[in-house]
């Protein structure tokens, strides 16, 4: 298809000319559980990524685990792909409670661990050698969200809620780093039991603090839920941002009584230039339906260079990680390079857009010369 050739032909420095010999790669993923609706995503962008490297004479070998979005499941995952399986290298995992025992546990067992999305800040703070991050951390999800904030209005005062999870807790922090970094005064600011079934006592909390943005930083049921009874309490500040994660993902804004005028960040939308985004775009809604979600394009990324290196290093762990770490590569995510700065090892810059819901469909409105549409702001009301 005309995707694969636009997009092979932009996303590598490796050349391979004969079929080769299968290459075995593990992927750890929340193919059930509570975070299965982006888990989803990741799986099919992945499967997308598996297809293309065929098409270069790259055969992926892949065994999926299932981590369920528990954290010793994912260890168990890890420690069976490192031995039982063999497997060159791994991709995973979608949460970052997972990820970052996965991480501690492919470091231990010396096996390549690329990271399509988990944004927890301390995963590549560690000085891991063998863990590599395509995606953005928390940090740069504040920084976006709270710069285009900040352009489009004044806002003096923050609300800041988000579930007790590691991504969560990071995602929380970050924010209230970057707007007290920004002037903004933080009016609330609390951690959340992910998973309640009624958060209406809270989120008055966060009504009688008078903010004139809130920052949330859940997955998507409690995305929806946050919505729908911040809309019942009458819950309306100048904008809602959400941290990516439940608020980027095609199910929030089909509830489209809740999810009209949010604010997302995100890693990638169909509107970017990066070589074969959109013919992936264009691939990803035919084959599945639904617009691609930044969960799949950064899964397929993974997937995508791991392939190579893998490829590159004849299966070798160790040669595996020496391509990782001095690669770069040409992606429909942009340009991925592994670098060392600002405390992390192995983290990918990456670039930051912002989505808004409008009617049930994501819109890109930042940065602004990227935008597919003109922002609703401030906050145009509950439908």
């Amino acid at each position: 298809m005309q995707f694969a050739r636009i997009a092979l032909a932009g996303a590598t420095i490796f050349a391979t000319s004969a079929a080769a010999a299968p290459v075995k790669i593990g992927i750890i993923n929340s193919l059930t559980g509570p975070e299965a609706p982006i888990g989803e995503d990741l799986s099919n962008g992945i499967k997308l990524a598996i297809e293309d490297l065929k098409k270069k004479n790259i055969e992926v070998q892949a065994v999926w685990e299932d981590d369920t979005g528990k954290p010793q499941i994912g260890i168990s995952a890890m420690e069976k792909l490192a031995t039982r399986d063999n497997v060159a290298g791994v991709v995973g995992a979608y949460t970052s409670a997972v990820t970052s025992v996965a991480a501690k546990t492919a470091e231990r067992y010396k096996v390549p661990l690329v990271n399509p999305v988990a944004s927890k800040e301390e995963i590549t703070r560690q000085g891991y050698k063998y863990v590599f991050r395509v995606s953005a951390t928390t940090n740069d999800y504040a920084q976006v969200l709270l710069d285009m904030a900040t352009t489009f209005g004044q806002p003096k005062t923050m609300a800041i809620l988000n579930e007790n999870t590691d991504f969560g807790v990071s995602g929380g922090r970050s924010a209230k780093e970057y707007g007290e970094k920004k002037g903004l005064k933080i009016v609330f600011n609390e951690a959340y039991s992910k998973g309640s079934p009624d958060y209406r006592s809270t989120l008055v909390n966060v009504k009688n603090s008078n903010p004139d943005i809130v920052f949330m930083v859940s997955y998507v049921a409690d995305a929806i839920l946050l919505m729908r009874q911040s809309r019942e309490i009458g819950l309306s500040p100048t904008a809602f941002l959400g941290a990516g994660a439940g608020f980027s993902n095609a199910q929030f804004a089909k509830e489209t009584a809740v999810s009209h005028g949010i604010f997302s960040s995100t890693q990638w939308t169909p509107a970017v230039s990066w070589p074969g985004a959109k013919e992936f775009a264009k691939t990803y809604q035919d084959k599945y339906g639904k617009q691609a979600s930044y969960h799949a394009a950064t899964a397929y990324t993974a997937m995508w260079i791991l392939g190579q290196a893998v490829v590159q290093a004849n299966g070798d762990r160790e040669k595996t990680r020496e391509v990782l770490d001095s690669g770069s590569w040409e992606t429909i995510d942009g340009t991925v390079k592994f670098a060392d700065y600002d405390g992390y090892t192995n983290q990918n810059k990456h670039q930051m857009l912002v989505e808004q819901v409008q009617d049930g469909k994501f819109v890109t409105v930042w940065p602004k010369e990227l935008q597919t549409g003109k922002p609703l702001w401030p906050f145009p009301g509950w439908k």
